[in-house]
């Protein structure tokens, strides 16, 4: 299996490239499989280029991806997407942008997030296939990477929300 990999589109917007549909039962994706597959990120630091910010994958972060109020709320493409976008996690992180904050306001997160809630905007792309061929082409998702903010001001990814697809026509990396 090819790695995720991050390009640039004409407006230099970067881009994660991500290589292959391995979830791709659009109504109805095994989470318990994508959290598995995610397990295997636990323990990666990633520095966001951007932010120069420093975030941890954490061993609770499989699971709140995979069982958060918003996956369980997706259906067809947009869970879709989610489930794929997992390829390509780490460089997601690394590209995030438009970093905002928010503070904490739910109880149950007063222990993970005591310095509140990072948000950044990502941007990744899914190969589009036409009759089961994978084609040159990839239509672009933003997202939300959400990321808490430890008491001990560390930083851990906690989730990706708000993933939209983007209206443009479908995308033709050069690499």
């Amino acid at each position: 299996m090819q790695n995720a990999i991050i390009v640039q589109d004409k407006d230099n917007h970067h881009i994660v490239i991500i290589p292959d549909i391995i979830f791709s039962n659009k109504q109805n994706i095994n989470w318990g499989d994508v959290e598995n597959y995610l397990k295997q990120y636990i323990d990666i630091i990633v520095e966001i280029t951007e932010s120069k910010d420093i975030v941890y994958i954490g061993k609770n972060f499989p699971n709140e991806f995979s069982s958060s109020k918003y996956t369980r709320i997706l259906k067809g493409a947009r869970a879709k997407a989610k489930a794929n976008a997992v390829q390509g996690i780490r460089e997601m992180l690394e590209i995030a942008a438009n970093k905002t904050y928010c503070q904490n306001h739910k109880t149950k997160h007063n222990s993970d997030a005591q310095n509140g809630w990072y948000y950044y905007i990502t941007r990744f792309a899914l190969p589009i296939y036409e009759n089961k061929i994978k084609t040159n082409q990839y239509n672009i998702y933003t997202g939300r990477l959400v990321i808490n903010h430890t008491s001990t001001g560390k930083m851990y990814l906690y989730d990706l929300v708000d993933i939209k697809k983007e209206a443009s026509n479908p995308f033709k990396p050069t690499m």
